[in-house]
């Protein structure tokens, strides 16, 4: 999803795409909460849609995509004689991303893409993650988030020959979560979560064998 959105794609252009992706590992929890040797199994398909437009006169892409999850999650809690499991699956909270390139990318039909050398490329994007999915407080693991987030990127890419050089920086900020953990036995009240914003870098150099490969 990278490359679509800063490479440029021909305007009109329109793509379903499936990823699955399984996680398999422990989990640090909060030293309040007492939950210990906590490890997980997640499964995760995600279905997007993309589509290409002109923004503007310049190349920009809109993606959306609905996450499916699957997981097993075991742990010790504190004062029980044995492991606790739990089982969750659905929806998860749905992404949309905003993309449009800023430099050395015009909006084109297929025709002139055809004939059109890549140099050097500049673009933005803004990604938004929804509370769709599926909450409840009480519990401490669930399909949603109940929270928004945001991640504003700024992508570069150069091309030279057959390589591909593409980096990108960007930083996720999240409002806070009104109800975390609450009204339950271990924490009869009203608990809150809030998260510092979390900077992200990415790069990437890849060479094209041959055209079509």
């Amino acid at each position: 999803m990278k490359g679509w959105s800063y490479i440029i794609t021909p305007i009109h252009t329109n793509a379903v795409i499936l990823t699955y992706s399984y996680f398999n590992g422990g989990i640090l929890f909060d030293p309040t909460i007492p939950i210990t040797n906590a490890t997980s199994q997640i499964h995760v398909s995600f279905l997007s849609l993309f589509h290409t437009f002109s923004f503007f006169g310049r190349s920009a892409s809109l993606t959306a995509a609905l996450p499916y999850g699957i997981g097993r999650f075991q742990g010790l809690v504190t004062g029980a004689p044995t492991e606790a499991q739990i089982y969750r699956s659905g929806l998860l909270d749905s992404t949309f991303r905003f993309s449009v390139n800023l430099r050395g990318g015009p909006a084109m039909p297929v025709n002139e893409y055809a004939n059109w050398p890549q140099k050097t490329l500049l673009g933005a994007s803004f990604t938004l993650v929804a509370p769709t999915a599926q909450y409840d407080p009480s519990r401490l693991i669930n399909q949603g988030s109940n929270r928004w987030g945001f991640k504003p990127e700024l992508g570069f890419s150069h091309g030279r020959g057959n390589w591909l050089f593409d980096a990108y920086g960007a930083a996720w900020f999240f409002t806070i979560n009104p109800e975390f953990f609450s009204h339950n036995d271990l924490s009869p009240g009203t608990n809150t979560k809030a998260e510092a914003p979390v900077g992200a870098f990415e790069g990437h150099l890849s060479y094209d064998v041959k055209p079509r490969l």
